[in-house]
């Protein structure tokens, strides 16, 4: 077989992966867009290094934007294959994709694609389940709940004509963070010859903390102080993990029923909605919460629809807590309120998950005293705190745990990490696992195993 590597070589973004069989076929894992520095992100204008009307298919392990992104370029480039993902993952990637162009509209330095391509892109998606192996050429692919996303999967992908000592490779995908809040535990892969993984936290270990625990003093302290908590939010699982963490809060009268939440990012209102629709995915205890009532409502959850009453916020006196689009405060909704609400020094920003360089959350958190918001100078008086507790990415020992339990496996690619982790995750796998091919390949290349 044949690996190329096209993306997340030394970087957590832009995950991309064509495999090819002995006899040539070939089959494309992942089109992720490149996020973070400036830099990084020319990428994304960078010719796709491969012919994509060679391959015979494509497989999506996620709906996250750096697996699937730069999807629809795929037709730019003459695809003419099917799209395989699980049922909630295409419910995602649709609204991903159509967020990613409504963006680019505004922003035509980074139009990869229009509305009308992502129309043309979902036309070609065709849904695969979990344990339920798929033919596709030479190749056998079988999905498996990776734990991280609502229908997030590792695959399992065997050359069926392939004679050789290695038949068969497991692409990663995402691992989560398990046990997870929300979702069923990552599922444990039982055999493939060869790996690629992802290694995001390869060179640590989460802090063994409660989030509901720092969430609860956050919202405490805004309770005493009459003030606001700004909560910038990813659309994507996090959000739907605080709603269900507050609501667990204040039936437990740990937080008040009285303090009102506003859920302002229309991205995540339509992704909790795809979640209750799919409680099939949903660990016991969450499954059982649903039989009882909705997970992720409670008392004065305001939900906004518009910028005007996005704005109407800045005039509700009192505590209140605001989760506001997006997560890294490189664009949305939060920009407002971090323009308004940071200057008093009564006021808090909590920050739950990962802030990538050159990103306006990075700036705060590592102690900016004034950062420009929309052209204007901004001073930082407002509590900064953050916690990794809530992060959907496995750490160190969860992706060795996660590698050990594949048995003969042979040869290991770790990619979807900065080479700092990388090079840490390598040498543990080395030490502890036995495994001594490991490879931390670079962009774009190409590897015979």
């Amino acid at each position: 077989m044949k690996l190329k590597i096209l993306g997340a070589a030394g970087t957590v973004t832009g995950s991309s992966y064509v495999l090819s069989s002995q006899s040539g076929q070939s089959i494309l894992i992942d089109l992720g867009m490149f996020q973070g520095t400036s830099e990084t992100e020319l990428l994304n204008y960078q010719p796709f290094d491969y012919d994509c009307r060679r391959l015979s298919a494509a497989l999506l392990t996620h709906a996250h934007l750096d697996h699937c992104g730069r999807l629809p370029i795929l037709l730019s480039n003459g695809f003419a294959g099917e799209i395989w993902m699980t049922p909630a993952t295409m419910e995602l990637v649709e609204l991903s994709l159509f967020d990613s162009a409504k963006i680019a509209k505004f922003d035509r330095k980074k139009a990869l694609y229009d509305k009308k391509l992502v129309e043309k892109t979902l036309e070609r998606i065709r849904i695969v389940q979990y344990h339920k192996p798929i033919s596709i050429g030479d190749f056998k692919i079988t999905y498996y709940d990776a734990g991280h996303l609502l229908g997030s999967a590792s695959i399992v992908i065997e050359d069926t004509q392939n004679t050789s000592d290695i038949r068969s490779i497991v692409f990663s995908g995402d691992i989560g963070n398990y046990p997870e809040d929300l979702l069923k535990a990552t599922e444990f892969i039982e055999s493939a010859d060869a790996a690629v993984m992802e290694s995001t936290y390869g060179d640590r270990l989460h802090p063994q903390l409660d989030p509901a625990d720092a969430l609860q003093v956050e919202i405490n302290n805004v309770e005493s102080s009459g003030s606001a908590l700004l909560i910038p939010a990813f659309a994507l699982e996090k959000t739907q993990e605080l709603l269900h963490l507050i609501m667990h809060l204040k039936k437990e009268g740990k937080v008040s029923n009285k303090t009102p939440v506003y859920l302002d990012s229309p991205m995540a209102q339509k992704a909790t909605v795809i979640h209750s629709r799919h409680p099939e995915l949903f660990n016991d205890h969450l499954q059982a919460e649903c039989n009882i009532g909705n997970p992720f409502d409670f008392p004065e959850l305001r939900v906004v629809m518009s910028p005007q009453e996005s704005q109407a916020i800045h005039e509700e006196p009192g505590a209140k807590v605001i989760l506001a689009g997006g997560g890294m405060m490189a664009g949305g909704r939060i920009l407002s309120h971090a323009a308004y609400y940071l200057s008093d020094e009564r006021n808090r920003i909590f920050f739950i998950g990962y802030q990538g360089e050159e990103t306006l959350g990075r700036s705060i958190l590592e102690g900016a005293t004034r950062v420009v918001i929309d052209k204007k100078s901004v001073q930082v008086k407002a509590t900064v705190s953050s916690t990794q507790a809530m992060s959907s990415h496995a750490d160190q020992q969860q992706l060795l745990d996660w590698l050990k339990a594949i048995k003969q496996v042979k040869k290991v690619f770790i990619t979807h990490g900065d080479n700092g982790p990388r090079a840490a995750l390598a040498a543990r796998i080395s030490k502890e696992l036995g495994i001594t091919d490991v490879v931390l390949p670079i962009h774009n290349e190409e590897i015979s195993f």
